[in-house]
């Protein structure tokens, strides 16, 4: 029997970072023993909102797939590919933006937190911008995943691709699968600064790049519990940022710490400096595969070279299929 498909991966925004690796890298780590996975970096994505920005959108799809590799996905088991070398995805996206109104686009939850990051009203957004969850539908539909990993913040995207895979076989015949939702509990980092969101955008992340001096400057910059000031104080470590880095990279002595936060025996400077250690000892191999990898740029190549023709293959055969049934094409006469 073969296996179910995935189709999951990240927008070419920036570098992976440490709450990328807690959200979802860990997960599919799992899911390609188990799943046929296809990871996307998806740059035709970045360029929704970073179109001005060309260079800055190819150097994070460069850095988003050395890291790939050095985190441990393996391109014999999965198919690690770029959006904008697989052109399917463009005319795929063209054709299934014929069948969503512009009302239902406008529907999804998401746009307006992404408007209101960057601070336009609705009317200002482009085209590409209100268009990217049909976009989304067609990564998905293009390589007729079976499942897509999401959190609750994402189920409005796959109903809107589930309905775009209802309305083309209702219209040309039985095509694509409508995708389920494959449920999982995303855990999430906060950002340096406390804020509930990660973010490279927003300087409040540390970065799997980043070197061990790096971390530890930005493990010091950490926002800790404001009523503990002195190490005698009682602190509250539910609501410390160090702290929940140590539930993610050091669950083992995560209560300990916590009760010497509390009873007043451990203080933030010296808690700061304990997570620096752990978090550059989980980061050392990932950075030394990077090194290593980065020393090897024609082998990088090929093996993208080999992700995106995997992806390609699979891609042609579903839009000969699309054309096909949608009567496009040098089949006039």
């Amino acid at each position: 029997m073969s296996k179910k498909r995935i189709l999951t991966g990240d927008r070419a925004s920036g570098s992976l970072h440490l709450g990328h690796y807690v959200g979802s890298i860990i997960n599919r780590l799992k899911l390609q023993e188990e799943y046929d996975c296809y990871f996307i970096i998806a740059d035709y994505h970045a360029y929704t909102t970073l179109y001005e920005r060309p260079k800055e959108v190819r150097e994070a799809s460069r850095s988003i797939f050395v890291d790939y590799l050095a985190v441990g996905l393996d391109p014999e088991k999965s198919t690690l590919f770029v959006q904008s070398m697989v052109p399917e995805h463009s005319e795929l996206y063209l054709l299934f933006g014929m069948l969503v109104t512009i009302a239902r686009a406008q529907r999804i939850p998401t746009l307006k937190d992404k408007l209101d990051d960057l601070h336009l009203e609705e009317g200002l957004a482009s085209l590409g911008l209100l268009g990217y969850p049909v976009l989304q539908a067609a990564d998905i539909l293009l390589y007729k995943a079976d499942r897509v990993p999401v959190g609750d913040d994402q189920l409005s995207h796959l109903e809107l691709t589930r309905e775009i895979a209802r309305r083309f076989n209702f219209l040309y015949g039985s095509t694509f699968p409508e995708p389920e939702a494959l449920l999982s509990q995303v855990s999430r980092l906060p950002g340096l600064d406390g804020q509930k969101k990660m973010s490279k955008s927003l300087g409040n992340d540390i970065a799997l790049q980043h070197s061990s001096e790096e971390v530890t400057e930005r493990v010091r910059s950490m926002v800790t519990d404001p009523r503990k000031i002195r190490k005698s104080d009682p602190g509250h470590p539910e609501i410390c940022t160090v702290h929940a880095f140590h539930r993610a990279f050091n669950p083992e002595g995560a209560e300990e710490i916590a009760a010497a936060c509390r009873a007043g025996r451990l203080g933030c400077v010296e808690d700061k400096r304990n997570l620096g250690v752990f978090l550059n000892a989980f980061l050392d191999p990932i950075r030394t595969r990077r090194q290593e990898l980065l020393t090897q740029p024609q082998r990088l190549a090929e093996l993208l070279s080999y992700g995106c023709g995997k992806a390609r293959e699979a891609a042609g055969r579903t839009m000969a299929e699309v054309r096909e049934k949608m009567q496009l094409g040098d089949h006039l006469f």
